[in-house]
Order: C-alpha cells, then sequence, then structure tokens
C-alpha cells in the first residue's frame, strides 16, 4: 500500500535539484539584469540628425541634434525626430534584456 501525501520514487532528491537549478537562475537573471542596467544604447532618427542614448535603466543619458535640422520654422519635426530616436534606442535596450534573459530561462518566461 502507498503512502499518502509522500513523494514516491524519491521526489524528494529531485525537488531539491529543482530548487537548486531555479537558485541559479535566479543568480544568473540578477547578474544579467546588472549588466544590463550598465549598460547603454543608442538609436538616430533622420539619418543620423539626431541621436539619442539611453542607460539600462531607460534613463535618457546623451541626445546629439545635428544643427542643420533646428528650423524654428519647423520645430514639430525635431520634436518627432528626437521622440522616434528615444523609442528606438528603448525597444534596442528591450530586444537585448529579452535575448539575455531568454538565454537564462531557455524560454520560459516569467516563472521566475
Amino acid at each position: 500500500m502507498a503512502k499518502r501525501g509522500g513523494f514516491p520514487g524519491g521526489m524528494p532528491g529531485n525537488m531539491n535539484n529543482i530548487m537548486k537549478q531555479a537558485q541559479k537562475m535566479q543568480k544568473q537573471m540578477e547578474e544579467a539584469q546588472a549588466e544590463l542596467e550598465n549598460s547603454e544604447y543608442t538609436a538616430t532618427a533622420g539619418g543620423g540628425a539626431v541621436e539619442v542614448t539611453i542607460s539600462g535603466t531607460k534613463e535618457i543619458t546623451k541626445i546629439k541634434i545635428d544643427p542643420e535640422v533646428v528650423d524654428p520654422d519647423d520645430v514639430e519635426m525635431l520634436e518627432d525626430l528626437v521622440m522616434a530616436a528615444v523609442n528606438e534606442a528603448i525597444r534596442k535596450m528591450d530586444e537585448v534584456s529579452n535575448q539575455k534573459m531568454s538565454k537564462i530561462t531557455g524560454g520560459i518566461g516569467g516563472l521566475f
């Protein structure tokens, strides 16, 4: 007769291995996150007329604007270029972050 409430077939040992793997994965994710936060991501818009650099914490660290695109009669174009460059830099950062985390988790997503 089987015991009730137990783990047949040595399950506690397997559970211990699973916990060790989860702890290892968590440590790798923390290290990757720290690496990402210390990185910078740069994107341009308007053929390089506007360049934006952001940190891994999504803070803008630098904006470079070619003086030739500064037209007082067309401020809206400059605003659009800045916005496009910022959004592209954020997309780049997110893409790198997702790739790094996916390598660690093996594609199991948000389980940890």
